[in-house]
């Protein structure tokens, strides 16, 4: 029995812990990858809360491996898997999808029924030395890029890319966007916006540290706060082409809303759990889209690749050791890692 390293939950409502499990051997249709690197999300410090009874509606199942955003080579293969080789370097789709429901055979696999349980919420992850993949359409092939540091791209590259894939049709040449929280997700965002519109990107962050850095990626204009009056400021008063908030708490929501002109967009991505007070009648943009969504698409995902590789996106990237785990989400919940936190595991 050969034994490997894994980050896992162990118990509902607790905190995970450094344990060591058998490494898995993969069956018809599966692969086993090798892990390289796997990234940190603020939404697997959520999971040591989950009570048992909403996990169970989740259809999660205790002990998992945390870990959403893994990147390494593949280490062996099961009957029937075609296309790809052992030493394979690649990424793995952060959400989870069947391939076959109504959803997925349109390209919204993001919004696949069988989505909310996964690698890293629910299922074995990658913060593990191999994790296991049951479908090869997770698999998504690197060419140049490391994949040591490439797992941030498969959720925070690819989540912030769909939202502002969504905004794009609201954003108009030499129009706004606004990116409230330029944190892990926030800093792609400023650089899709930056990249694919010719309109004045707006930052917003409390932290000058964030703000300096989205100044240096594309952003064009900064704001401490995200408050109506100033947003509304830098578009002569008429509001906002599209406002993309990344933080999600009640402040954010109320000013994010009410400073999108008429017929722009709202996309709300962050988890702060706010809410938005008052009647929709003269609360929400007139004529406008407001929307919200979990995780991305595969076709997000390979995009961001694409474009990462193409070396027109920065993949900024803070390493730990797997024996740094815990410091590093200390890191992660205080909000000082500059870029997304990796941990190394091909040491």
């Amino acid at each position: 029995m050969t034994m490997m390293r894994a980050y896992r939950m162990t118990a509902w409502a607790s905190s995970p812990r450094a344990v060591e499990v058998e490494v898995p051997s993969p069956g018809p249709g599966q692969i086993l990858v090798r892990v390289a690197g796997c990234g940190l999300c603020h939404s697997d410090l959520t999971m040591r809360h989950v009570p048992e009874a909403f996990g169970a509606h989740l259809g999660w199942a205790m002990p998992f491996t945390l870990g959403h955003e893994t990147a390494g080579h593949i280490a062996a293969i099961g009957a029937g898997v075609t296309g790809f080789a052992e030493g394979d370097a690649v990424a793995l789709v952060s959400p989870t999808s069947c391939g076959s429901c109504w959803y997925c055979v349109r390209g919204l696999d993001s919004a696949c029924p069988q989505g909310l349980a996964g690698r890293g919420y629910g299922r074995d992850g990658g913060l593990a030395d191999y994790v296991l993949v049951n479908d090869r359409r997770a698999l998504l092939p690197l060419r140049s890029l490391d994949p040591a540091t490439a797992g941030p791209l498969t959720d925070a590259g690819a989540t912030a890319y769909h939202a502002v894939r969504r905004a794009l049709p609201r954003v108009p040449a030499g129009g706004t966007a606004v990116v409230i929280g330029t944190g892990g997700l926030g800093s792609f965002a400023v650089q899709f916006l930056a990249l694919l519109t010719s309109a004045q990107v707006v930052a917003v962050d409390t932290s000058p540290d964030r703000l300096d850095y989205a100044r240096s990626i594309g952003a064009h204009r900064m704001l401490d706060e995200a408050t109506v009056h100033g947003i509304r400021e830098l578009t002569g008063g008429r509001g906002a082409d599209a406002v993309l908030d990344f933080v999600g708490v009640d402040s954010t929501i109320a000013a994010g809303v009410a400073s999108v002109r008429p017929g722009g967009a709202y996309g709300l991505i962050g988890a702060g759990g706010g809410t938005l007070e008052g009647p929709w009648f003269g609360n929400l943009p007139r004529d406008g889209v407001v929307y919200t969504f979990q995780g991305s698409t595969i076709a997000d995902a390979q995009e961001v690749i694409g474009l990462a590789d193409a070396g027109l996106v920065r993949n900024a990237v803070e390493t730990f050791t797997f024996d740094q785990i815990d410091d590093a989400y200390a890191r992660l919940e205080a909000r000082t890692l500059r870029g997304r936190a990796v941990v190394l595991l091909g040491e």
